[in-house]
């Protein structure tokens, strides 16, 4: 095993309950920094109100660890947004997010990400996904431990078991079929220094404004492994930890909508290869039989990118 994999295995990965949340708000309050939570959604009605509920009874009445709670609502179709607010977060549509720039045509979960940078004001940002069931409200205080216990700590990713939901019941793992399948075979193979990253893809991490501002977000569902190259390549290896939450669960996709998911993730990693690979193709082909035939259905899954925050900020700054 590599040195660098190893220091983050043995040395970086810590667990939830190794983080006191009394502690931490001392640590927040003696370095006066505010944090913001993040969830990006898209008609999540059934899931999104318990979330937003657990964190502000632990972390906003209870101890007042959290400053903001943020959900970036893109363009639901059902009430995500109503329970959202009825739950006590700050519902923000995608749309009115920098309207001056639009919105980048497949944008989904990143364009959502990128967007809540400029929505939030939080010195330290957390990132959780809006489809959780049963959340436990550990994880918003597991994932800012290493943040405000370690100054030269800057991203930090959550690892969990993923229970997969089968015709044979609930297993306690198999979920994060993309990771298994093509994620980590790539970081193996090309970024070796992060092997010992569990659940590269996963939607819960938090990181420092200082750092997220400087990097672009991927569009689709490439951001998580497009942030894990690219803060690393910015600040290091070292600044990485891992924080265990235990077990995640969630809804599940059919195996077709996961491919076209590794479609992005497999554009996303190619656009950061050493002189950027050019992608000759961005079309995804997959079969669906029909009674009468084997039909043939294209699918888009390339990837763009919004350029870092930074940038933006700076512009708008020389405009005026």
């Amino acid at each position: 095993m590599r040195a660098d994999v190893r220091a983050l295995l043995e040395d970086r990965t810590t667990r939830a309950a190794d983080h006191d949340p009394r502690q931490l708000l001392a640590a927040k309050q003696r370095g006066r920094t505010s944090v913001s939570v993040v969830l990006p959604a898209r008609d999540e009605e059934r899931t999104v109100g318990a979330i937003v509920g657990t964190l502000r009874r632990a972390w906003q009445q209870e101890i007042p660890l959290v400053d903001e709670i943020v959900v970036v609502d893109s363009d639901s179709t059902d009430d995500t947004a109503r329970v959202a607010a009825a739950a006590g977060a700050r519902v923000v549509a995608v749309d009115s997010v920098l309207p001056e720039l639009g919105r980048l045509p497949g944008g989904g979960k990143g364009e959502a990400l990128w967007k809540s940078l400029a929505a939030t004001t939080g010195d330290l940002l957390v990132f959780l996904d809006a489809d959780l069931v049963d959340v436990d409200p550990g994880y918003v205080a597991g994932l800012l431990g290493p943040l405000l216990s370690d100054p030269s700590v800057g991203f930090v990713k959550g690892v969990y078991d993923r229970p997969l939901l089968t015709s044979e019941g609930l297993v306690p793992t198999g979920g994060g079929r993309v990771t298994e399948l093509l994620a980590r075979p790539l970081l193996n193979a090309l970024w070796p220094e992060l092997a010992g990253v569990v659940q590269p893809l996963g939607g819960e991490y938090a990181g420092r404004r200082t750092l997220l501002e400087q990097v672009p977000f991927v569009s689709g569902y490439g951001v998580e492994f497009g942030l894990l190259v690219d803060l690393t390549r910015l600040a290091g290896v070292r600044t990485l930890a891992q924080v265990d939450l235990g077990t995640r669960r969630h809804g599940h996709q059919s195996d077709a909508a996961l491919g076209r998911m590794a479609g992005q993730v497999l554009q996303t990693a190619l656009s950061r290869l050493p002189g950027g690979a050019p992608v000759t193709a961005a079309d995804l082909l997959q079969f669906v039989r029909t009674d009468e035939a084997l039909e043939a259905v294209g699918w888009d899954v390339g990837v763009v990118e919004r350029p870092p925050m930074a940038q933006v900020r700076a512009a708008a700054g020389r405009r005026r």
